[in-house]
């Protein structure tokens, strides 16, 4: 039996990039990466701005059925100085719920609540939306919270017209 090593002409014969063409293509690459990097940021902060305004709602949806099921009313608190929010039962009876949450605001993100008048529902000091027992929203709770995005964004939670809850709408429709 004999082994075949090759023929060198063949080898000679293979297709192959040179070094030129492979600088081309890199080149091409960096400057597609450069067209497209600051539209990607742009998109990445927009989804943090739209993903806080789903969770708060998710949060707010959450208050409300709690003042439901359990009969008593529910806050959510909202710290703007410290960038985040939270949802407590107002427990007369408890020094404290056991089952109260804290949530940071992504980093990306500011909350300012508007609409509140000097007799605005506050809760330890701070802003809040009181949910009622029968579902509806407190007359004396915000009617607008403001999320803006690090890219100048934003979204609005606006309180339902018929009291019920919040939805979240973009700038640019108020």
């Amino acid at each position: 039996m004999i082994l075949e090593i090759g023929n060198p002409d063949k080898r000679r014969n293979q297709c192959a990039f040179t070094l030129v063409e492979m600088i081309i293509v890199l080149v091409l690459l960096v400057v597609a990466v450069s067209i497209i990097a600051p539209n990607l940021a742009g998109f990445v902060r927009q989804r943090a701005l739209d993903s806080e305004a789903r969770r708060l709602v998710a949060t707010m949806n959450a208050g409300k059925a709690r003042a439901v099921s359990e009969g008593m009313p529910t806050v959510l608190w909202i710290d703007e100085k410290n960038n985040k929010y939270g949802m407590e039962a107002e427990t007369p009876a408890q020094k404290t719920d056991m089952d109260a949450e804290s949530f940071p605001v992504d980093e990306n993100v500011a909350i300012a609540v508007m609409n509140l008048s000097g007799s605005g529902t506050m809760f330890n000091n701070l802003p809040a939306i009181r949910f009622l027992p029968d579902g509806t929203v407190d007359e004396n709770s915000p009617q607008t919270v403001k999320l803006t995005g690090a890219g100048g964004g934003a979204l609005w939670l606006l309180e339902s017209a018929d009291r019920t809850g919040y939805e979240i709408s973009d700038s640019d429709k108020l």
